[in-house]
């Protein structure tokens, strides 16, 4: 009984940190939002406080709880009446859904805060990227600076050698490196798509890293033949690559060793 007892405390405690998660993304999502809004028209990110941009009044707190008030106000400022874009609940969703993946994958760990970090960074970079196809140097400043954090943070807690480092700082490099030779030879590609491999390279680390390239660069071949083949782009259009390796960096957490454990199996 003590040990049944003992599973189900458990069980709820996971419950309880699943459902935390998922809230915490949430309002981190919204956060983003603010950072995907104001980061392009260089705004501060901490002044002015929440405000409708169609009439300035400022949004009071019930008029912001992630998803919810949208859902509330029907997608509706309450002042002016002005309609709110659907991508902002569905931000908040989606990055309320990665926390979740993530504390599912990991559980209670530094990795866990590793990875969310991380992430919430890519999706700042995704969407801003597919707004206006560029990357942006503040942003990839603050990935590079929470990488080497957690990778001096993990060093110190694991007690890792000279070679450990290594191993992640090439994570970063050697993906980085290989598009800046794409870019040098065919001119494809851009300089921001080097930073965003750099950053998710040293939060992976190297095996890891070499995975999130070429998954990304798979995703990006699919959705952008789905996308000529719909007719909503053309050959000719330029495309964002920051989302696809976001996606591979996603994809790469949750599937990774399984994957590299697949391909380890023929070898």
């Amino acid at each position: 009984m003590e040990v049944k007892k003992g599973v189900d405390n458990m069980g709820n405690y996971l419950v309880i940190y699943y459902v935390f998660s998922f809230i915490m993304g949430s309002i981190i999502g919204s956060f983003l939002n603010v950072c995907i809004y104001r980061i392009p028209r260089e705004e501060s990110l901490a002044y002015p406080s929440s405000h409708c941009p169609k009439c300035n009044n400022k949004l009071k707190w019930r008029d912001l709880i992630p998803i919810i008030s949208y859902m509330f106000l029907k997608g509706k400022c309450r002042y002016c009446k002005e309609k709110i874009g659907v991508r902002y609940p569905l931000i908040e969703l989606f990055t309320g859904i990665v926390y979740l993946i993530v504390a599912i994958e990991y559980g209670v760990s530094l990795n866990y805060l590793k990875y969310v970090t991380l992430l919430s960074i890519l999706i700042v970079i995704s969407f801003i990227d597919m707004q206006t196809m560029d990357v942006y140097f503040s942003i990839t400043v603050t990935g590079v600076i929470f990488g080497l954090i957690f990778l001096v943070t993990q060093g110190i807690l694991q007690n890792y050698i000279l070679k450990d480092y290594i191993y992640y700082i090439l994570g970063g490099i050697v993906p980085a490196g290989i598009i800046s030779l794409i870019i040098l030879l065919t001119g494809g590609m851009g300089w921001g798509d080097v930073e965003i491999c750099f950053i998710s390279g040293i939060f992976l680390g190297l095996k890891r890293s070499l995975l999130m390239f070429l998954l990304s660069f798979i995703i990006g071949t699919v959705i952008s033949l789905g996308l000529i083949l719909c007719e909503k782009k053309t050959r000719k259009d330029p495309i964002p690559f920051g989302p696809f390796i976001a996606l591979g960096t996603l994809c790469t957490l949750i599937f990774g060793d399984n994957i590299l454990l697949w391909y380890l199996s023929f070898i």
